[in-house]
């Protein structure tokens, strides 16, 4: 982990969680106030039904929320989606873009998530940037210049002035029974530290840069050391208390 930049444990619920969620929250904010103090920024973004509830409850713990995704356009006839300054108005100070599962389920591109960045600026929120290669990617050897090219894509330009965060996804490795290794894990982050660097300077060494690849209470001491990785973005394992305090206690 680069000791620089202070670290952030971000939990995606995904389509999970209700208001029998809260008592999760409830028992994670008393692991974190009555525990040793995290030294991580802790983040929820839970789905947009409990989003208001979960900002307001978790705020006397430090427990930050965001959203999972929003619209690039601050109004209009768009039936179902919620614009970056509605989940701002619910107390979101994040919301995650460019997701793989909206990547593939969704077919979204990166001059979209880009859009959508620029639109959770404007709002006020800051944006988790994701990125990631498929397994074929991979394979083929292409991996390194499929995420560079979802970077110059999806980030916009006003992260020169503004706090942006990326997420690494190995999307590779999400159901195929293979496991990223440490190498692996720091030879990406070390790629997308250089082309931050490179497009932003000084700023680019300063941006967060999230592991998101099914980090666990088992794995992420060891991961959370890995140089540049800034932190990470949770999915399952944060939608219980103890795993996710063992997660953000691994920091």
């Amino acid at each position: 982990m680069t000791t620089t930049i202070s670290p952030l444990i971000a939990g995606n619920w995904k389509m999970n969680g209700t208001r029998a969620s809260l008592d999760e929250l409830t028992a994670l904010a008393g692991m974190l106030t009555t525990g040793e103090a995290p030294r991580a920024l802790v983040v929820i973004c839970p789905p947009a039904t409990i989003l208001a509830a979960v900002a307001r409850q978790g705020a006397s713990a430090g427990i930050q929320a965001g959203g999972q995704d929003c619209h690039p356009a601050a109004s209009g006839a768009h039936t179902g989606d919620l614009a970056a300054g509605m989940l701002a108005d619910a107390g979101a100070q994040y919301v995650i873009v460019g997701h793989s599962e909206r990547r593939a389920n969704h077919a979204e591109t990166d001059d979209l998530v880009r859009l959508k960045a620029e639109a959770a600026i404007g709002a006020g929120l800051k944006p988790i940037i994701c990125v990631g290669e498929t397994e074929a990617q991979r394979d083929s050897g292409q991996a390194e210049t499929i995420v560079a090219g979802q970077l110059a894509g999806s980030i916009p330009d006003a992260a020169s002035q503004h706090e942006v965060i990326v997420a690494y996804e190995p999307v590779w490795a999400i159901g195929t029974g293979r496991t990223p290794t440490n190498d692996d894990i720091a030879k990406m982050h070390a790629s997308i530290r250089h082309k931050l660097v490179e497009r932003f300077g000084d700023k680019g060494a300063t941006v967060r840069i999230l592991y998101g690849g099914s980090l666990k209470p088992q794995n992420a001491r060891e991961i959370l050391q890995v140089e540049n990785v800034n932190g990470g973005l949770v999915g399952g394992a944060s939608l219980l208390a103890k795993d996710f305090y063992t997660i953000i206690s691994a920091v």
